[in-house]
Parts: structure tokens; sequence; C-alpha cells
């Protein structure tokens, strides 16, 4: 199963990629998470049903001094998870 995840509100500034890496890893999925243009947070993730839910509900939690708004999800084609690694952070070096 493959998920996008878009988080919205105090996302960024805040260590929500490095919360996000850190509860993806130890659910054992794959994907990445970055920040957007526009102050949001963006999040591919694949893996079994139970880790995304679980993944899912960090989300709508965030780290300490973040704020989340809301969570947009879409699930998509499994072929997007093909390509897909150990779970990582796009752009932030």
């Amino acid at each position: 199963m493959v998920l996008h995840f878009l988080i919205k509100g105090r996302v960024q500034g805040v260590g929500f990629r490095w919360f996000v890496h850190r509860e993806a890893s130890e659910l054992d999925l794959k994907g990445w998470v970055r920040n957007t243009e526009d102050g949001h947070v963006e999040v591919v993730a694949a893996g079994d049903p139970e880790g995304l839910a679980e993944l899912r509900t960090s989300l709508n939690k965030g780290p300490r001094g973040s704020r989340v708004d809301s969570v947009i999800e879409h699930e998509l084609a499994e072929s997007e998870g093909e390509a897909l690694s150990s779970f990582k952070i796009e752009g932030a070096w």
C-alpha cells in the first residue's frame, strides 16, 4: 500500500521531517518526507496497512512545537512504491 500525505499547519522549522523519518523508520516503511515551497510537509510512504495507520496517527499529532491543522491523504498506485527505498528526508541539507 502506498500513501501520499500533505500536512498543513505549523510544520516547518519544528523538526517535523525528522519526526516523520523516525516514526516511519521504526514502522519499517519505505518512502520520503520533504518540505514544500508553500510551507507544508509532504510524505510518500509505502508499507503494510497497519504501519501506515500508525504513521497517519503520528502525522496528525506531530512533534512537540508543531501544530497540525490538516492532513490530506491520497492512495497511490502500488507501482508508485516500487522505486522507494528505506525512508529518507529529501532536501534536508
